[in-house]
């Protein structure tokens, strides 16, 4: 059954699930059991038992405990920097320079902001977009342009600086294959994500030369929906952005000093973990300072962001544990066979963007996407002899121009909301800016996979 047809057929009921049902817990659930009773010729109760060893065999790996725990304090991190009024504090600021004076200045902030906060996709949003939705009325500016520059700025920034949740998230897919330089390939598949280095190009020109096209022209969403400030309290902005940049140098200074001064062959997972601990140790202890919350309120909204990040963290969980599952089985060894025998080098990239773009769109989820199609190219590029970065880096691409032309993507609904546009309207008036970004990607995976090949 190994490295067989029936191989393929864990991630394609994965696939199915996770389009039929808009979910990815079930869809990566119900793939890492078959792929164990199949892995057990078909014994279902020793299949399910094996399951259910695979999936708590995630934890006894150290690397992947550093990762779900970093996932985790993320959300305590972003939780307390909004109940403490850091976020509000942090918007005050950039108000009170008096940068912004015309149409032009004030498409910038959010674009700027959206590609300056990189730590959580969900609060660069909130923030570019709160500081944001009164300067576009101010100027006649669309909601619509104001979703789009803060969707294409601050998914895209999340998967090329990562630092982040992302970036632990693929880390710990990569560190399944035992490579000698997770941290390396990792760091290389910022050079090749196209996708992501073409839409934030995008929204900087659109910012900052005014022209838009296509249904953004017509977009009249200039007051709707307004944001609803949920957190009323105001701190300092060095709350918020004092904890940031720690988050940032510490993961530089780990790797630097893990990798013996070479930071792409530092420890990744060790790094961040400790990294968002002294941050939120940092945030703590300031929050402390100005006496803006007590000690029962930022324990209660630390929980309450743990809680928060749960459901993502049980797609981590299973997705570590579908990655092992598939191994086992040989399905990207066999895929990877396949492609050799029926695909040209230099188009196994755009195929793979491709697939991975079709997924994510049909799902709404591109972590969901990661886990299902990173462990099938991690073997094609090792098979094939194409870097293992550049496959791994169209997945990621075509993950996130998913996740931007999707209307059920969570990140495009945050969009909406977070500048206060109507939903339908930010995935219209968006979607001809992520093709043209797509057609461009596929090009330069094509003209790159010739010069490889």
């Amino acid at each position: 059954m190994q490295d067989s047809p029936l191989s393929l057929l864990p991630p394609l009921v994965a696939i199915i699930i996770a389009i039929w049902r808009k979910n990815a817990l079930l869809a990566l659930l119900s793939g890492v059991i078959l792929a164990t009773i199949m892995s057990e010729n078909w014994q279902v109760v020793s299949g399910v038992t094996n399951g259910v060893f695979t999936i708590s065999g995630v934890f006894s790996s150290t690397g992947n405990l550093y990762i779900i725990s970093f996932s985790l304090l993320i959300g305590a991190l972003v939780t307390l920097m909004n109940k403490s009024g850091a976020v509000n504090g942090f918007i005050e600021k950039l108000s009170s320079l008096n940068l912004v004076k015309n149409s032009r200045q004030a498409s910038m902030l959010p674009t700027i902001i959206g590609t300056s906060i990189f730590t959580d996709t969900n609060l660069s949003m909130f923030t570019a977009g709160m500081a944001s939705q009164k300067l576009f009325d101010k100027y006649k500016m669309s909601r619509a342009k104001l979703a789009y520059l803060i969707d294409s700025t601050c998914a895209p920034v999340s998967i090329l600086l990562l630092v982040n949740g992302w970036g632990a998230y693929i880390l710990g897919l990569l560190d399944d294959y035992q490579l000698p330089d997770s941290v390396g390939i990792l760091i290389g598949t910022v050079t090749y994500n196209f996708y992501a280095i073409i839409a934030i190009l995008l929204a900087f020109y659109t910012a900052y030369s005014g022209k838009v096209f296509g249904p953004m022209k017509k977009a009249e969403s200039l007051v709707k929906n307004p944001v609803k400030e949920e957190f009323n309290k105001t701190a300092p902005a060095h709350v918020m952005w004092l904890p940031l940049l720690s988050l940032l140098m510490m993961t530089l200074v780990l790797l630097w000093v893990t990798g013996d001064g070479d930071i792409r062959r530092g420890s990744g997972s060790f790094s961040v973990f400790w990294s968002i601990t002294s941050s939120l140790i940092l945030l703590t202890l300031l929050v402390s300072y100005h006496k803006l919350l007590n000690l029962k309120e930022i324990v209660l909204s630390s929980m309450q962001g743990i809680k928060y990040m749960l459901p993502a963290v049980a797609i981590l969980v299973l997705s570590f544990a579908f990655g092992d599952a598939i191994k086992g089985l040989g399905t990207g060894i066999y895929v990877s066979d396949l492609f050799n025998l029926e695909l040209p080098l230099f188009l196994m990239a755009p195929v793979i963007f491709i697939v991975a773009a079709l997924m994510a769109f049909a799902t709404g989820t591109s972590w969901g996407t990661f886990a299902i199609l990173v462990p099938i190219a991690v073997p094609i590029a090792q098979q094939s002899g194409l870097p293992i970065e550049f496959l791994v880096a169209a997945v990621l691409g075509g993950g996130v121009f998913g996740d931007h032309a999707s209307p059920i993507s969570d990140t495009t609904v945050v969009a909406s909301i977070a500048s206060g546009c109507d939903h339908f309207e930010h995935v219209k008036t968006q979607l001809p800016y992520a093709l043209i970004g797509a057609v461009i990607t596929i090009i330069l995976y094509i003209m790159v996979g010739l010069g490889l090949s």
